[in-house]
């Protein structure tokens, strides 16, 4: 997707350890007008899929999560990573490494908001090594749901995310993939 990788160029920020912050337009500070044109892109890519309920983690991808839903007309939830008193005790849980947090955590979503048979999409900012999206497989496949496939705006490629989801015969939808980063460049496949 040409838009999001000019804005990648343009904006985004390497840091150490390979870490790509694009957080002035995609987590952070948010471009409505870019998260549209992924929406709709994500939209054409699982386009000939019934889609039930769109799935995300808290808090990076729910923005983007929203945006997909509004085209696909169907309601997001977003798997929450801290307990809280209005979470339902009657929750699929999964744990999660966190790369750019340096912990595990839990991730939790109530069994009222997944049920069996549906079809989910889940949606992400980034996929890396995949521990955040292998969370969320786990709560799908907890809740009996249907995994239909899994979209990310920016995949990196060099890390094995990508490479064990597509191995586990998961349709995987990557707006961008970045294949390197050396000197502080990213470059894309």
């Amino acid at each position: 997707m040409d838009i999001l990788k000019e804005r990648i160029k343009e904006d985004a920020k390497v840091l150490d350890g390979q870490v790509v912050k694009v957080d002035s337009f995609l987590n952070h500070q948010v471009d409505i007008d870019l998260l549209n044109e992924m929406g709709k892109e994500f939209k054409e890519r699982f386009k000939d899929e019934k889609i039930d309920k769109i799935l995300t983690a808290e808090v990076s991808g729910i923005a983007i999560a929203c945006i997909v839903a509004q085209y696909f007309k169907v309601p997001m939830v977003f798997a929450r990573k801290t307990e809280s008193k209005n979470l339902d005790s009657d929750k699929y849980e999964s744990e999660v490494y966190s790369y750019t947090k340096g912990r595990t955590y839990k991730v939790m979503v109530s069994k009222r908001y997944l049920k069996k048979d549906k079809n989910i999409l889940i949606i992400d900012d980034f996929l890396a090594n995949g521990k955040a999206v292998e969370s969320l497989i786990d709560i799908v496949n907890k809740g009996q749901a249907n995994l239909i496939g899994v979209g990310v705006a920016i995949e990196k490629g060099f890390q094995a995310g990508g490479k064990t989801l597509r191995k586990n015969g998961i349709k995987l939808e990557s707006l961008t993939i970045i294949d390197s980063i050396e000197n502080g460049q990213v470059r894309f496949r």
